[in-house]
C-alpha cells in the first residue's frame, strides 16, 4: 500500500490542511481579471450582477458584464431608480420594458391618472399642452437615462405616461425588437432609421404616431415582423412590403393603409406566414363592400390567396355590407324593444372550411345566425383521405343553419322580418 505524502510546508510550518477554505476561495477569486469577472457575471440576473459589486474590480468588471437577456421592468419609483443606477453601473444591459411608473398602481391606456400618486416622466419635445397642464405639479423623472444603454436589444413601452416627442428612444444601433403602445409618444415611422439591425416592431394603440409604411423600406432586408394596429395615423400601401424577403408576420389592423389583395403575386412576401390587414384595403379584416353581389369577388380574392399559400395564416378574416349600400337593411322598427339573442340581418361574410374544402357564407354580427354555405371548391373525391373529416365537418357546419335555412345570401328586408317576427314568436312560446 503507497505510503501518504508528507504535507507540505508553509510560512511558519504550517499546512495547506490549516488554511480556511475561504481565505483559498477569496485568494482564487482576487486572481480573476476584470475580463474573467465580467464572464462570470454574464451568467447572472441584472439584479444579482448589482448585489456582487463588492469592490472597485468588481464594479469595473460589472460595467463591462454584457448582461444575459432578461427582461428588466420598470414598474413603479423603486424600479425606476433601479435602472438609474444600472444606467451607469451596468451599461450593458439588453433588454428592458418601461411601464407604469407607480409601484402597485396601474392605468388602462395611459390617459387616466387621478386614481393614483401623480407621478410622471418629464415632457418630451412638442407635448400636448393639455397633458402637459394636467400634469403640471406632479413629481418627474428623466427617462433620457435610457439612452447610456447602447447595447440594447430589446425596448418595449407599455402605456408609459410619456407625453411629446423623445428622438432618443429611436437611437439604439443595436436594437433588434421594439414594442410601443404609448398613447402621448409622439413619433412618426421615419424615425425608425435609427435602428438599423431591427427586425421586429410590434405598435399597438399609440393614437399620437404617424407616418407611411413605405419609411420601413430603410428596414428592408432586416424585419421580419411588422405588427401596426389601432394606430390610425399610419398610412401608405401594403404591397410597398411586398418584395421584404425575411417579413413573416404582417399585422396592419385599423391602421389607415389602402391597397388591393388582389395585387399580391406569386413571387410578393416570399416569407410571409400570417396577414392581417385593415378594410380600407380590398379583401382586408373588415372590408365594407357596396353591394350584396360584391360579396362572391371578394370572398375569391382571400380564397385565391389562400390556395396559392395553403399555410399562411389570414388572421379571423371578414367582410361587411356596407351600411351605406343601397341593400343595407336593418332589423324591424316596429319592435319596441331587442333582447340578447335577437337575430340581427346576415350582412357579414366569412370563410369556412370542412376538410380540404373552403367556401364563404352570409352571417348574422354575432355569428349566431349563419346562411347556407357557397362553396368554392368542389367537393373532395370519397376515396381521399380527407373525405371522412370533410363529412363530419360539413355536417357540423350545416347543423348551425337555422333561421336562414335555404338562403345561400341575405334574405330581402321582407322575408327577414317575416323570419325574425317567427322567431320572437318562438321564443315566446318557449
Amino acid at each position: 500500500m503507497p505510503r501518504p505524502q508528507k504535507r507540505q510546508k508553509l510560512e511558519d510550518g504550517q499546512t495547506n490542511n490549516d488554511v480556511p477554505a475561504d481565505d483559498i476561495s477569496t485568494s482564487s477569486f482576487d486572481r480573476l481579471g476584470t475580463d474573467e469577472l465580467a464572464n462570470i457575471f454574464g451568467f447572472l440576473r441584472p439584479e444579482d450582477i448589482m448585489l456582487a459589486r463588492l469592490n472597485n474590480k468588481m464594479r469595473e468588471a460589472a460595467k463591462k458584464t454584457i448582461v444575459p437577456m432578461t427582461r428588466f421592468r420598470v414598474r413603479g419609483v423603486r424600479k425606476f431608480n433601479a435602472m438609474a443606477a444600472m444606467s451607469t453601473a451596468l451599461p450593458h444591459l439588453q433588454q428592458i420594458e418601461i411601464s407604469y411608473l407607480n409601484e402597485g398602481h396601474k392605468y388602462s391606456d395611459g390617459r387616466h391618472y387621478l386614481d393614483r400618486e401623480h407621478t410622471y416622466y418629464s415632457d418630451g419635445e412638442d407635448p400636448e399642452e393639455d397633458r402637459s397642464a394636467y400634469s403640471a405639479s406632479w413629481i418627474t423623472y428623466d427617462i433620457e437615462i435610457l439612452i447610456r444603454f447602447r447595447k440594447l436589444r430589446i425596448l418595449e413601452m407599455h402605456h408609459a405616461p410619456l407625453n411629446g416627442r423623445y428622438p432618443f428612444l429611436f437611437n439604439f444601433p443595436l436594437l433588434q425588437q421594439l414594442k410601443i403602445s404609448c398613447y402621448y409618444l409622439k413619433w412618426n415611422l421615419e424615425m425608425l432609421a435609427g435602428l438599423p439591425l431591427l427586425k421586429e416592431l410590434y405598435c399597438h394603440c399609440n393614437n399620437s404616431m404617424t407616418g407611411n409604411i413605405n419609411s420601413l423600406r430603410v428596414l428592408k432586408d432586416t424585419l421580419a415582423v411588422v405588427h401596426i394596429s389601432l394606430c390610425h395615423h399610419v398610412q401608405g400601401n401594403f404591397m410597398d412590403l411586398a418584395d421584404f424577403p425575411r417579413l413573416r408576420t404582417l399585422n396592419l389592423r385599423k391602421t389607415s393603409v389602402t391597397g388591393d389583395i388582389r395585387d399580391i403575386g406569386e413571387g410578393d412576401f416570399p416569407s410571409l406566414e400570417s396577414l392581417a390587414l385593415p378594410k380600407r384595403v380590398y379583401g382586408g379584416k373588415g372590408y365594407e363592400f357596396q353591394h350584396i353581389s360584391d360579396a362572391h369577388g371578394i370572398a375569391m380574392a382571400v380564397y385565391s390567396i389562400k390556395k396559392q399559400r395553403p399555410s399562411l395564416l389570414i388572421e379571423s378574416w371578414h367582410a361587411s355590407l356596407s351600411a351605406d349600400s343601397p341593400d343595407w337593411y336593418g332589423l324591424d322598427d316596429e319592435f319596441d324593444e331587442y333582447y340578447v339573442g335577437d337575430p340581427s340581418p346576415p350582412l357579414h361574410v366569412r370563410l369556412v372550411a370542412a376538410g380540404s374544402r373552403v367556401g364563404y357564407r352570409w352571417e348574422t354580427f354575432d355569428g349566431d345566425h349563419p346562411c347556407k354555405v357557397n362553396w368554392l371548391d368542389p367537393e373532395p373525391d370519397r376515396e381521399s383521405s380527407d373525405y371522412e373529416k370533410y363529412i363530419e365537418e360539413l355536417h357540423k357546419i350545416e347543423r348551425q343553419v337555422q333561421l336562414f335555412r335555404g338562403f345561400h345570401q341575405p334574405p330581402s328586408e321582407e322575408e327577414f322580418h317575416r323570419l325574425e317576427f317567427e322567431f320572437r314568436l318562438g321564443q315566446n312560446d318557449e
